[in-house]
């Protein structure tokens, strides 16, 4: 699992430096579906990943935002990959924008990576192994009480064409908490749930690639991670609820109510 995370690590920072240095030259812009958007830097970092990853690991599958899912020969080990996460938050210039690379194998993620160049910060969790920001453990907060608790949550474009979009969660929140942040990349979200920045995280409408790193990363650093209702979460699921486990009772009852 060694070579895993060092490859990991390799194509996150790999990406982030595509990220950064086509910050005031992102190419082309496409819109992808209801108010989304794919940039020429998306499409680069993710190829640099997948090249990266199929340099070491030939065989194993990959799932990534923009390329889907690789064809070929089934593997017990996939990639899943989110090139840039925050692509709205990039293509306007404001600096909340990560890569986020998770690995699954036989089901289960065993490697997160997510690097954010904004501010040069890697977090890694090996399962097991804990979770670490530059090379140094973290762990979520030990604030007890929701109405102390810095909350944060997103809102993907597909909430514009839905009546379940959020907004009643926000409010409740933003009530029943000290406040509510909305920065625009969950990857970042869920980590900084993961070292203690926010409390708790929740979010509707979520793809695979945007929750496989963070949600070990979460774990590994002592959080808990269910769905919205308190079940339990896998990645493939479309929401998630994500917290340092003090508050998250608290949470589930507002977001059942």
């Amino acid at each position: 699992m060694k070579d895993a995370v060092e490859v990991a690590v390799e194509a996150a920072r790999a990406a982030g430096k595509i990220q950064r240095d086509r910050s005031q030259n992102i190419g082309r812009i496409s819109p992808k579906g209801s108010r989304d958007l794919v940039t020429e830097v998306d499409i680069l970092c993710e190829q640099e990943v997948i090249r990266i990853i199929k340099k070491r690991f030939p065989d194993h599958q990959i799932l990534a935002e923009e390329s889907g899912a690789s064809e070929g020969p089934s593997s017990p080990s996939k990639w899943i990959i989110d090139p840039l996460d925050g692509t709205i938050n990039y293509a306007h210039g404001f600096p909340c924008y990560c890569v986020s690379i998770g690995l699954e194998h036989d089901g289960e993620i065993i490697v997160g990576v997510v690097y954010n160049p904004c501010l040069d910060e890697l977090f890694v969790a090996e399962k097991g192994k804990g979770a670490t920001l530059n090379s140094e453990p973290i762990s979520v907060s030990t604030i007890p009480k929701l109405e102390n608790s810095l909350l944060v949550t997103g809102f993907t474009p597909e909430v514009v064409n839905s009546l379940d979009d959020n907004m009643g969660y926000f409010r409740d929140f933003m009530k029943a908490s000290q406040a509510v942040r909305r920065p625009g990349s969950a990857a970042i979200d869920i980590c900084y749930t993961a070292m203690g920045r926010f409390e708790g995280f929740w979010e509707l409408k979520l793809h695979p690639w945007d929750v496989a790193a963070g949600f070990l990363i979460m774990q590994e650093a002592g959080g808990k991670v269910t769905k919205l209702d308190g079940d339990p979460l896998g990645v493939y699921d479309r929401e998630i609820l994500a917290s340092n486990g003090l508050v998250h009772d608290e949470m589930v009852k507002i977001l059942k109510h």
